[in-house]
């Protein structure tokens, strides 16, 4: 049985804030008293704030399209990667989007004690939503027993990205990390690396490599380390998050290009060089939705590119997988606001992104994915043994900052961590003691 677990410059932020909000829903009349959710004429705008570009801003506005089409609604959508700081700006001013997709769930509880988002308990349909949900997922929307965020997409992460014309794991992929290593070391010669790796996001830089120790420190110390130390109750200087820099720095080190080069590459190309001739790397650790993402769309599912699950390390968490999701929420309750929440959840709504590539659905009744890779990808969420949402999400916004800025300084100063360590404890001992 599947074990759910709890799962730019300020000024710059406000400027993007304030251009997303200047002609927002709720400045606007409602032209009509239409039903949420996508029925009936509206009228009227609302503003929305999110971290996707490029593809992901494509899909997104995509989905949204009906919602525009039948209510007359116009979305505005404003995207950054400096989500942190617009938003934590936005609190301090009062100066907020009508909808924002959220850092995490602990960003997300953040604003809720600050009374900044709206609850939604009477702008979804609870019960469809939960009964249409991830357990999870609704628990880790949920603040004091009410829901302030949903889920519109979800991903699979610590996946291992191949290109099966180069190296076929086919059928028998490594299942342990010990095989796994054997493997990349028998295969040597048919790349230039082992590994693809790439953390630059702008003003994110370093989430990927914390997906990276989030991975290890999951399957070598087991969920309860796992939790505890997101919850801030194990140190980083502790020998198990330690052990994570430490194996996740020897993947730096056999990555190409090294450290500054992992620093330099903006993450959604940082698998492309597995499909140039002669191949870049052997590997990609990536979610599941890199396959919206640079390379990977020109590319043909289960013929240019597969995966296999992250192998076990420790065989008492065998079967662990890590997942996160979009998270969104509501800063202002206009009509038209509630609206897109409502329709943001349905799985009309969600199977358009699916449908396109690159996600998968928060709404269980989904199942249009377009390719067996997809179907794949969300089995391995389904049907995981052990599950932990990712980490840095969870934690709060000061630390998952340091964590960011604490993990890409260790990929390009190996020789620092334990000043790094230190320095991410003095943060977690101010962060937490701030809740």
């Amino acid at each position: 049985m599947t074990r759910w677990q709890r799962l730019a410059a300020p000024s710059l932020a406000l400027a993007l804030l304030l251009a997303a909000c200047s002609s927002g829903g709720n400045t606007s009349s409602p032209g009509g008293s239409g039903a949420p959710g996508g029925s009936g004429q509206v009228g009227g705008t609302v503003s929305v704030i999110g971290t996707w570009g490029g593809d992901e801003e494509k899909a997104f506005l995509q989905m949204v399209k009906p919602f525009e089409d039948q209510t007359g609604i116009d979305v505005q959508y404003t995207g950054t990667r400096d989500i942190n700081t617009v938003l934590t700006t936005g609190v301090a001013s009062g100066v907020l989007p009508d909808l924002a997709g959220l850092p995490g769930p602990g960003q997300m509880q953040d604003f809720a004690n600050a009374d900044a988002l709206k609850p939604l308990d009477d702008v979804l349909d609870v019960q469809s939503y939960k009964d249409q949900t991830a357990p999870a997922l609704v628990q880790l929307g949920t603040v004091n027993d009410k829901i302030y965020g949903i889920f519109i997409k979800s991903a699979v992460k610590g996946l291992m990205w191949y290109d099966p014309k180069v190296t076929n794991f086919g059928d028998n992929p490594p299942k342990t990390w010990d095989d796994l290593q054997a493997a990349l070391k028998a295969n040597a010669s048919k790349a230039d690396a082992q590994w693809c790796l790439g953390i630059e996001s702008g003003a994110a830089t370093g989430w990927p490599a914390t997906d990276w120790i989030e991975d290890l420190v999951l399957r070598q110390a087991g969920p309860d380390v796992y939790n505890q130390w997101w919850q801030g109750k194990v140190k980083w200087s502790d020998p198990a998050i330690k052990q994570a820099f430490q194996t996740y720095g020897e993947v730096v080190a056999n990555s190409k290009g090294g450290g500054n080069t992992v620093v330099a590459t903006n993450f959604a190309n940082a698998g492309d060089p597995l499909f140039d001739d002669p191949p870049g790397c052997q590997l990609l650790h990536q979610a599941s939705f890199i396959t919206g993402l640079g390379a990977f769309p020109k590319q043909k599912a289960g013929e240019d590119y597969d995966f296999f699950p992250f192998p076990d390390i420790n065989p008492d968490y065998a079967g662990a997988i890590e997942g996160a999701g979009d998270l969104f929420g509501m800063f202002h309750d206009t009509p038209q606001a509630k609206a897109l929440m409502k329709y943001l959840v349905t799985p009309e709504a969600q199977s358009i992104w699916v449908g396109i590539g690159g996600a998968l659905s928060a709404n269980k009744q989904v199942t249009n994915y377009p390719d067996d890779v997809a179907k794949r990808s969300a089995e391995a969420l389904v049907n995981a043994q052990i599950f932990a949402f990712d980490a840095s999400d969870l934690m709060p916004t000061a630390m998952n900052d340091a964590f960011w800025k604490g993990v890409t300084d260790y990929t390009q100063h190996p020789d620092k961590l334990d000043s790094i360590l230190q320095s991410l404890d003095q943060t977690q001992a101010d962060a937490y003691a701030a809740q």
